[in-house]
């Protein structure tokens, strides 16, 4: 598409553009939540490839040539729909859940993310959504039988939680193409459409199918128009965690702002998630866990005892104090346990991220590494020196059933002064080792409980 910055024109401000009325309409009867459009670019779009009235790439809400047709009242539902898209990070959300889950049906999103969208400006009378807008609570009693108030259901359901419960797509032939360990997947070459694809066995795409839920969400969400366009700053994911912290605060400080007048129905469960990476929250407890700690040593006296020679008082002159042992280094080298459930559940790309995480950890401390993997068993012990593990060379095998035990006593017969414990957690133990256990746990078994230790969930 081709963009054309706004115009300058005198008194209007530094620039307009197709949406400036609109916003000054949202600005005057919500100035707290539609003023946060004027933390967005606005660019009017002239040669559009396909005919759009207005979309969004989650920094910058462009617009299309027939956007100027529209009634002021559904252009002010437009604009406001496009700045909450924006606000709520949606079309850089769709690549996190793309990071953990694999391949994510463009479409459906979009209807989701719609849906919630729509609910949350449905109370105001002074803008006009379009008529083929879907809403939260159509959807869900259409395609879940949940049938829920808009208020409620915004408070329940975000926009990863929604799209995970609809897609019930399948692969042709009725293979479930979300399970783990069935070979590689990709996107398709558009990212849109319904049924995605996923790469076969042989690299070639297989096409998805649509099951009851997904199929139903289409008819409902089929008049929508596709506004979320690929996200603005995708190459730096970096920027991710700051950028939603900010937009949550902004959304958080407008909505109580505008009080009854808010163009948020209540504070949404759908509010931009601000997470700390797992690897930064990895790096601090290990380095806690291995850092060289001081020994206590009983042949040679603290500096303050000699510097005071002994006693107390002026001089030295006082009484004689007890012995006040010193430090010395620990000559010791931390040694840490990496324990891998090979049982089926965690996949490959999982793995390699959370092995380049350890080996750069134990080279910087460096720790000496023991690597014990199995299942219901121990099937291999690997010891690394410091800064040589090589975890990006396990074979995933196995598929049995989860047994923590077996592993956790072969780490006990190395006294580590530490042990991550890689897994889905759906396991049992009846054994509690003396180390200090961190269990790392995919994202999807977030919710399963750790017999003992320390939780990090891992996406």
């Amino acid at each position: 598409m081709t963009k054309r910055l706004a115009e300058t024109a005198p008194g209007a401000g530094l620039y307009i553009h197709r949406g400036t009325r609109a916003i000054q309409k949202m600005v005057e009867f919500a100035p707290s939540t539609g003023g946060l459009a004027l933390w967005m670019r606005h660019l009017d779009v002239d040669d559009a490839e396909v005919a759009l009235f207005a979309a969004n790439d989650g920094a910058t809400i462009y617009y299309g040539p027939q956007f100027e047709t529209l009634p002021l009242a559904v252009q002010v539902g437009l604009v406001a729909h496009e700045a909450m898209h924006v606000a709520l990070r949606h079309p850089q959300r769709m690549l996190a859940l793309r990071r953990l889950i694999g391949e994510v049906d463009a479409e459906l999103y979009n209807i989701c993310a719609d849906a919630i969208v729509n609910s949350a400006l449905g109370h105001l009378s002074w803008l006009e959504l379009p008529a083929y807008s879907v809403r939260l609570e159509t959807l869900l009693a259409g395609t879940l039988e949940h049938r829920q108030g808009a208020e409620s259901a915004l408070l329940e359901w975000d926009l990863e939680r929604l799209y995970r419960a609809l897609d019930d797509r399948q692969t042709r032939g009725g293979r479930d193409g979300s399970r783990h360990g069935e070979g590689p997947r990709r996107e398709s070459a558009t990212g849109d459409g319904p049924g995605g694809q996923e790469a076969s066995e042989d690299g070639r795409a297989t096409p998805k199918e649509d099951g009851p839920r997904a199929f139903q969400a289409r008819c409902l969400g089929s008049g929508i128009i596709r506004d979320l366009l690929p996200a603005a700053d995708a190459e730096h994911p970096e920027l991710e965690t700051e950028q939603a912290r900010e937009w949550r605060e902004r959304i958080t400080r407008a909505h109580a702002g505008d009080g009854a007048h808010s163009m948020l129905r209540t504070l949404l469960a759908d509010l931009p998630k601000v997470r700390t990476p797992w690897e930064q929250l990895l790096r601090t407890q290990l380095t806690r866990g291995l850092s060289h700690k001081p020994d206590l040593s009983w042949s040679r006296p603290a500096r303050s005892y000699v510097a005071n020679q002994g006693r107390i008082g002026p001089r030295g002159q006082g009484m004689r104090m007890p012995w006040e042992p010193g430090y010395s280094a620990t000559k010791s080298v931390a040694r840490l346990a990496v324990m891998v459930d090979v049982s089926g559940s965690i996949d490959n790309p999982l793995l390699e991220r959370f092995a380049r995480e350890i080996e750069a950890i134990t080279r910087r401390l460096e720790s000496r590494v023991v690597v014990i993997i199995g299942d219901d068993r121990v099937a291999d012990v690997q010891v690394f020196e410091p800064g040589r593990s090589n975890l990006r060379g396990i074979c995933f095998q196995g598929g049995g059933g989860t047994e923590f035990t077996p592993l956790l006593r072969e780490a006990e017969r190395f006294a580590p002064d530490m042990g991550v414990f890689l897994t889905d957690l759906d396991g049992r133990t009846d054994y509690r080792p003396s180390f200090p256990v961190l269990w790392t746990v995919p994202s999807a078994h977030a919710d399963m409980q750790q017999p003992f230790g320390r939780k990090l969930i891992i996406d």
